[in-house]
């Protein structure tokens, strides 16, 4: 992992919409269209779950992902101060997720993706900061996310 592939900061809000407008109202941010939908995850002590998993991007700099809050879940709000993780983009989802566990992360979620090899992960490290890492493979697509302003503007 490489400071130059963190694309995002990810918050999980607990209201989404005031969230989203709070952040256009107070610091201008722009927002592209709510993506998400039904996603099967792997979780260590559960094993694998279906989750609606619902988000927004920002299309202003630096990038912000509003999640939607998922009740007893990781993906639940995280305290006052609101940061739930920074994402990456991985070359290697798979060994990105060994070197993190080498350094003390333990691994909270993971999502193979269509060729069986880690699409995305979850994990959390001792001191409570998360990461998220993300495969390369998915830069072009969700680059759409952010591409240019939705044309809904009720949330600014």
């Amino acid at each position: 992992m490489r400071a130059e592939d963190q694309f995002h900061i990810g918050i999980v809000a607990a209201d989404f919409e005031a969230t989203v407008a709070t952040l256009s109202s107070v610091l201008g941010y722009e927002w592209g269209p709510e993506i998400g939908g039904p996603v099967s995850v792997d979780l260590p002590d559960t094993g694998t779950a279906v989750l609606e998993m619902r988000c927004r991007y920002s299309t202003t700099v630096p990038r912000l992902e509003i999640v939607r809050s998922i009740a007893d879940t990781l993906w639940e709000p995280a305290g006052a101060a609101g940061l739930h993780h920074v994402g990456y983009w991985s070359g290697d989802v798979a060994a990105d997720v060994a070197d993190l566990v080498r350094h003390g992360y333990v691994t909270e979620a993971t999502r193979p993706g269509a060729d069986g090899q880690l699409f995305f992960a979850f994990l959390r490290g001792a001191n409570g900061f998360r990461v998220e890492l993300v495969d390369r493979a998915a830069e072009s697509s969700l680059a759409q996310c952010w591409a240019a302003p939705t044309t809904d503007r009720s949330d600014r």
